[in-house]
């Protein structure tokens, strides 16, 4: 009888763990078909016209996609947590469409124009970029567009309710961490507009190589080590003179927060951001060449200090 409850007990333990891992998936993943989101207030004529712009981004086997309503509800699911205040009956207009790509291709993010004019207000796609990778979203094009002008929230709410309506929802602390990302990038870019020296990709390839920075330091990592990588990173992209230094605190508290919320055990999460840096670098290359920063400097002194040297050796 021992044996037999013992033979029993072994069956019933490889029966549950089979059971626990055939059904556990990555938190990130995607199906292979992909979904499009659209706001609940879209008329339907708006609705036809998000649809064709949104659907213009992609062929063959992946016109096939599956459709999410975004409402109120949605809003308040996935963006009160993190300190919005809508409500049920908030509208909803922005749009989007996510689709899987291959392992290591990263996230990109393409702002569609509707019917000619790009409606999203204030989120700009290197912010959207950079929220997914907190999000914990990794390998995929995003595309988002409005049939009127908005901020653009409604459409990342959807991209999680996009995760969730396939089975793979995603980390809520990391949501919510990416929500608040939103809220400082746009807010620091709105507050220098016209600002000389200043652009939306400096900020925001700064934020991705601090992210990579603090993977690469790992859960550990003290507040003081984040100080440290936020003002190198600013640095780098030089921005030390421009941000303010309650706008660098906003970026310290946030780089706290997503350690806290439980990225950095994501494997991808560095990866992410490592090639979120260097896309924004290489999409911009003018820009960041012409920065003038502490590598650009010692370039630049390399060179004179050879200009020197050779028309010291002609006098001599």
């Amino acid at each position: 009888m021992k044996k037999l409850n013992i033979v029993l007990l072994s069956l019933v333990s490889l029966i549950t763990f089979g059971i626990f891992t055939t059904q556990s998936v990555k938190a990130d993943s995607l199906s292979d078909q992909p979904v499009m989101t659209l706001g609940t207030s879209l008329t339907d004529s708006q609705k036809q016209g998000t649809i064709s712009a949104l659907s213009s981004q992609i062929s063959g086997s992946d016109s096939n996609y599956t459709t999410v309503t975004v409402t109120g509800d949605t809003l308040v699911k996935y963006l009160n947590p993190s300190g919005s205040s809508f409500t049920s009956s908030s509208g909803v207009w922005s749009s989007a469409l996510i689709q899987k790509t291959s392992s290591g291709s990263g996230i990109n993010v393409k702002i569609v124009d509707y019917n000619g004019t790009n409606n999203i207000t204030t989120i700009t796609a290197d912010q959207y970029r950079n929220a997914a990778i907190t999000a914990g979203i990794s390998d995929a094009n995003i595309y988002v567009t409005s049939a009127t002008q908005i901020d653009g929230s409604g459409a990342l709410a959807g991209i999680y309710a996009a995760y969730a309506s396939t089975g793979n929802s995603l980390n809520q602390s990391q949501v919510n961490a990416a929500q608040n990302e939103m809220g400082v990038l746009s807010g620091i870019t709105d507050a220098n507009k016209g600002t000389d020296g200043y652009t939306d990709k400096q900020l925001n390839n700064a934020v991705a190589g601090m992210k990579s920075d603090i993977a690469q330091k790992g859960t550990n990592i003290t507040v003081n080590q984040i100080t440290t990588i936020v003002n190198n990173n600013l640095q780098r992209n030089d921005l030390q003179n421009i941000i303010t230094d309650n706008q660098k605190q906003k970026i310290i508290n946030l780089m706290v927060e997503i350690r806290d919320s439980g990225a950095l055990k994501n494997s991808n999460f560095k990866k992410q951001a490592s090639r979120l840096s260097s896309d924004i670098t290489s999409k911009a290359k003018n820009l960041f060449n012409n920065l003038d920063t502490q590598e650009n400097r010692n370039f630049i002194q390399k060179i004179w200090d050879s200009i020197v040297s050779f028309f010291q050796g002609l006098f001599n």
